[in-house]
């Protein structure tokens, strides 16, 4: 018997299949020579099969045509024959044929009845970085077959407006008839030579193009702004205007269309180039628009309403006994004395060259001494509201023509209780505010219009003055310039701690002998009984000091005022009736001894300094005892580029709170 082989046991058969797995779960690594072997058959067998593939294929296809052709014999056969006859070598329909036949039969068929072509691709061309490769062949030029004549107009590509270099014929021949007429006027006499010169600058200068886009707003001509220029005027001397059919404003004098005469007396009070408010306020008016112009102290008021003012009453016929006893053709509006006859000096600028008499009322005067004024004649009157009524109610004259009305610094005469004059004076006028379409409007041969223009200027807005703007005026024209309320951007704001009297009278003492500031300076003093001892102290130190308050007769006031303006005087303590419209050329500094009891106050204060694009410094003394005005001095401040805050200011409590409480 054979012996038989052992039965394994389980074990070993568990055994042999794990290391038999693990065998064949480890990589196998080849030779090089193994992977080439390998590589070549797997390509051999590829090759194989798509041979085989395309073999069938062409089987296939060979049967499909042959089948067709059949088909096709009984109804096409004269087209057969035809292509039959094309070829050498006849063709059979049992296959004894050779390829080079069979193969053109094909062809023939596929083309005459499945509209198979033959398709060439085109060679694409490699693009390389040096240059840029058109993606076409000669096969596509599209002028090769073209009956194009070679001339000297051929070269000119076809642009424009669809003829040789975008000119139709008509252009070409005018060019070509001008140069000959310059060549003729070139060999004549000397005339026609300076014509032909003519013509040939003009030609140039018509043939030069000038891309305006790069150009500033400032060197452009009128005709090439744009309202991106506009935009960027308007943002250069922030000024922000609303309304209906706002004017452009002015770029410069010359665009203004004033009279030669208005123009010579710009020239000759200097007047270089206008203000903001003068470049924004004038177009504005000259179109008879009444307007609520807002803008910083200093800024040039006067003189924006006093051009346009002077050049309207230009058109109405001149004062002489037919319409004297008839009254002013405009008045103008002022808070107090002072700014009055800032005003009627400034107007006289404008008004004397034309021939017109720009003539102050206001109090501490005599009535006799204005009746006699007024009965001289007078085109505008520059007067404080009080003493204007009392001229009225007197019949010291009358305003039976007046037609032009303004209202400097609107706010501040609402403050001081002259909001019940202001609306006496208004409603007394026989002119109407009413946007009536039948209203007479003036030219060099009529009345005044019967449409009453209002203007009101001022620095802030509050709605006392808004509620007066809305009531008097037609549908106004709203400039700001800069921002409401805010300070002149010129002015060096300081703001000092110093808490009593004895304090700051040293602290003034300092300041004025560091020799930093050069006469003319005025100090701000809230009590009238301050103002005479701190001038007392300063005579005593040397300085020449005047002083200006309420309980001053009208005559100190215009002298203390000159003296400070001639340089007799070289500080001036006022209260805060020089807060307002005093215009002191070169004030260097502006101290407020005591803290305004009001913002708008500070505001008009420090404006005294600063003026006419020149730079100033204002330093204020602050105590306790202005803590209510703590927060909005800190915003006033923080606005602006040439403040500086202490530290016990922006620190303090009162300071972040709009309601301070008033510590007792």
């Amino acid at each position: 018997m054979s012996s038989r082989a052992p039965i394994p046991s389980l074990e070993e058969i568990v055994r042999n299949k794990r290391s038999r797995e693990e065998r064949e779960s480890k990589p196998k690594f080849l030779s090089k020579a193994e992977r080439t072997r390998l590589a070549l058959e797997r390509r051999q067998k590829e090759v194989e099969q798509a041979k085989n593939r395309q073999a069938t294929e062409l089987s296939d296809l060979k049967n499909e045509v042959v089948h067709h052709y059949e088909d096709g014999v009984n109804g096409f056969g004269s087209e057969t024959k035809n292509v039959n006859s094309k070829s050498s070598t006849p063709v059979s329909h049992e296959g004894n044929h050779d390829s080079s036949t069979e193969e053109s039969f094909a062809a023939a068929v596929r083309q005459r009845y499945m509209g198979i072509q033959p398709r060439t691709q085109k060679k694409r061309r490699r693009n390389t970085d040096k240059k840029f490769v058109f993606d076409w062949d000669d096969t596509d030029d599209t002028m090769k077959d073209a009956d194009f004549v070679a001339s000297p107009e051929s070269t000119i590509a076809v642009f424009g407006r669809g003829k040789l270099g975008g000119f139709d014929e008509k252009s070409i021949e005018n060019v070509k008839q001008r140069s000959g007429l310059i060549q003729r006027l070139l060999q004549g006499s000397d005339e026609d030579k300076n014509r032909a010169h003519e013509l040939l600058h003009l030609h140039e200068r018509k043939s030069r193009k000038v891309d305006w886009d790069d150009v500033p707003w400032r060197e452009k001509p009128l005709e090439a702004m744009k309202p991106r220029d506009w935009r960027i005027l308007r943002e250069d001397y922030n000024i922000s205007m609303k309304g209906d059919d706002v004017p452009n404003p002015l770029r410069n004098w010359e665009e203004a269309d004033l009279p030669s005469k208005l123009m010579d007396v710009l020239r000759k009070n200097n007047y270089k180039e206008p203000s903001s408010i003068q470049r924004a306020s004038i177009p504005v008016l000259l179109q008879g628009k009444d307007l609520i112009g807002i803008a910083e102290t200093g800024s040039g008021k006067t003189a924006a309403f006093m051009i346009p003012l002077v050049q309207t009453i230009l058109k109405y016929p001149p004062l002489d006994e037919t319409n004297l006893h008839l009254g002013p053709y405009a008045i103008v509006l002022a808070p107090t004395r002072e700014l009055a006859q800032q005003i009627q000096s400034e107007g006289n600028k404008f008004a004397e060259p034309l021939g017109f008499r720009c003539v102050s009322i206001v109090g501490g005067h005599a009535f006799e001494e204005q009746s006699f004024q007024l009965s001289q004649g007078a085109h505008i009157v520059v007067a404080t509201p009080g003493r204007l009524i009392d001229c009225l109610e007197r019949r010291v004259f009358v305003l039976s023509q007046c037609s032009y009305v303004v209202m400097d610094e609107a706010d501040r005469m609402l403050d001081m209780g002259f909001e019940e004059d202001v609306n006496k004076i208004l409603q007394s006028l026989p002119s109407s505010n009413s946007s009536d379409k039948n209203a007479i409007i003036p030219s060099s041969e009529s009345q005044p219009s019967s449409l009453r223009r209002t203007l009101m200027f001022s620095a802030t807005l509050p709605p006392k003055v808004a509620n007066l703007a809305k009531r008097y005026l037609n549908n106004p024209t709203i400039l700001t310039i800069g921002s409401i309320g805010q300070a002149v951007d010129k002015v060096e704001q300081v703001v000092e701690m110093v808490p009593d009297d004895s304090k700051r009278l040293k602290r003034l003492e300092e300041i004025l002998e560091s020799s930093r500031f050069a006469p003319p300076i005025i100090i701000f003093v809230n009590l009238k009984r301050n103002i005479e001892a701190i001038s007392k102290q300063l005579n005593t130190l040397g300085w020449r000091a005047v002083t200006l308050h309420g309980s001053k007769n009208q005559e100190q006031r215009e002298k203390a005022i000159e003296q400070l303006r001639n340089g007799t005087a070289d500080i001036l303590v006022a209260t805060d009736i020089a807060g307002r419209g005093i215009d002191i050329p070169n004030v260097s500094l502006v101290l407020n001894y005591n803290m305004a009891k009001s913002i708008e106050d500070y505001t008009h204060r420090i404006g005294r300094t600063g003026r006419a694009g020149k730079s100033g410094v204002a330093i204020t003394f602050l105590g306790s005892e202005d803590e209510d005005l703590f927060y909005d001095l800190r915003v006033m401040l923080s606005k602006s580029t040439k403040a500086r805050i202490p530290d016990e200011l922006k620190n303090h409590e009162a300071a972040f709170s709009k309601h301070a409480p008033i510590t007792q």
